[in-house]
Order: C-alpha cells, then sequence, then structure tokens
C-alpha cells in the first residue's frame, strides 16, 4: 500500500523495532518525514535498520519491562534527535501455550512486556509531553483482535491486549486536556517471527482457510490507520480502538 501522509516535523519513538511490525512502522513514519527513534534490546538489527532508513533514523537500546530502560531510552531518542511528540507503543511477545501447561513465569513475562511495558511506555512519553505543553501528542498502543476474539494457546498475550485497549481508553481520558491523542490499533493475523512456524503447520493452514477471505493479512494494511493516527489529521480521534483484520472476525 502506498500512502503518503505528511509526518514531517514528527519525532516518533517506536518499541519493538527490531523486527517484524516495529521495523515495517520506523521505515513507514521515516518515508512519510517523521524522525524515528527505534527501540528494542536486539540493538545490532536497529543499527542496520537505521542505516538502512538513514538520517531521520537513530537506534535506541530499550527493554520496555523495565521502567530505568524506557526512561533511559527516551533521554537518548531526544538527545539525538529532539522531543519526541509521537509514541508507538508496538514491543511484544506472544506468550504461546496452553493455559494448562504455561508456566508462571511465561505469564508474568508475556504480562510485563505486552501490557505493563506498553503502559509505562505510553506513561513516560505523556509526562513528557505534558511537561513541555504540547499541543499535538500522539500515543498509538498496538493490540490485537485477540483482546475480543477467543484465542486457545493465547490466553495470557489475550489477556494482555485487552489490557492494553482498555489502558489506552482510560489515558485517552486522563490526558485529552493535555492534547494528546491515545488509540490502539487491533491487528489481525499477520505472517510475522513470532507465529511463521505456527503458519506453516497443518493446523496454521486449517486457521487461514477458516478467516473470510482465506488469507493471512498482509502487514501493509496497517500503514494508512497507523499514519493518519500519527498525524495532525488525527487531533479529534482518540480513545478508539481500530480493528484492521482483513474480515477474519466476521
Amino acid at each position: 500500500m502506498d500512502v503518503q501522509i505528511d509526518l514531517s516535523g514528527r519525532t516518533a519513538l517506536i518499541t519493538g523495532a527490531s523486527s517484524g511490525l516495529g521495523s515495517r512502522f520506523g521505515r513507514i513514519l521515516a518515508a512519510n518525514g517523521a524522525k524515528v527513534a527505534l527501540g528494542a534490546r536486539r540493538t545490532d538489527r536497529l543499527e542496520a535498520l537505521a542505516r538502512e532508513i538513514g538520517p531521520p533514523a537513530h537506534p535506541i537500546a530499550i527493554d520496555v519491562a523495565r521502567e530505568a530502560d524506557i526512561i533511559a531510552g527516551y533521554d537518548a531518542a531526544e538527545a539525538a534527535l529532539g522531543p519526541v511528540d509521537t509514541v508507538i507503543a508496538n514491543a511484544g511477545i506472544d506468550g504461546a501455550g496452553m493455559m494448562s501447561d504455561i508456566t508462571e513465569d511465561e505469564i508474568e513475562r508475556t504480562l510485563a512486556i505486552n501490557l505493563k511495558g506498553a503502559i509505562l511506555t505510553a506513561r513516560e512519553g505523556a509526562r513528557r509531553m505534558m511537561a513541555r505543553g504540547t499541543q499535538k501528542g500522539r500515543i498509538v498502543m498496538v493490540a490485537s483482535i485477540t483482546a475480543f476474539d477467543p484465542a486457545p494457546g493465547l490466553v495470557a498475550y489475550s489477556a494482555s491486549k485487552a489490557g492494553v485497549v482498555q489502558a489506552a481508553r482510560s489515558m485517552a481520558r486522563e490526558w485529552a486536556r493535555h492534547n494528546i491523542c491515545v488509540n490502539t490499533i487491533s491487528p489481525g493475523y499477520i505472517r510475522t517471527a513470532i507465529n511463521d512456524a505456527w503458519f506453516d503447520t497443518e493446523a496454521g493452514h486449517k486457521q487461514i482457510k477458516s478467516f473470510p477471505k482465506r488469507r493471512l493479512m498482509g502487514e501493509e494494511g496497517l500503514d494508512g490507520p497507523l499514519l493518519f493516527l500519527c498525524s495532525d489529521a488525527a487531533e479529534f480521534v482518540t480513545g478508539s480502538d481500530f480493528v484492521l483484520d482483513d474480515g477474519q472476525t466476521l
């Protein structure tokens, strides 16, 4: 999808940017004029992506499960690129496993990264925007259709994403008078490194055939909505969840 929305003058911090959707988000925001701080734990991949994108991009080390890391990441991003006015809270793990088998540590890690990490990432960005009196703050949190569509084998993941949707709505209400728009996107199933092996199995093929269009969604389907939500045009959009699933939940 070739979508063009002018994000010139915006500085975005993107978590989970070392692979998958996060790396695409970095490319698409930069291609539309934004400066992008690429955050993740795997800094070698971030550095390669930043070289690919060019001068508008800067790699930063962030482990979203640790608030100190998030604060340090924002400090590094703003030292390199200037004040952050756009946040994409995208970092996540799948936490896959049947609930009868998954360990307590796996549940805690899924919630720590997917839910706590997203909330802390949004909060630190908002704190800085409010301190500066930002007039056009944008926060986009990445949820999932599993937030409302049952997904056996992904209970902890689904719970974390449902939490992201409600946390975003509540933060949107808290920060509305500070001119910070907070929204979520809930993608359908897209082939990424997180699920690639599953969709190559017989059960994965069966799942794909169960979708109305009998296909996986292309990651480019997120480009337009994401760019819109990061732009000045989204001034009157906050507390909303955008389901982008190619009809998979119909």
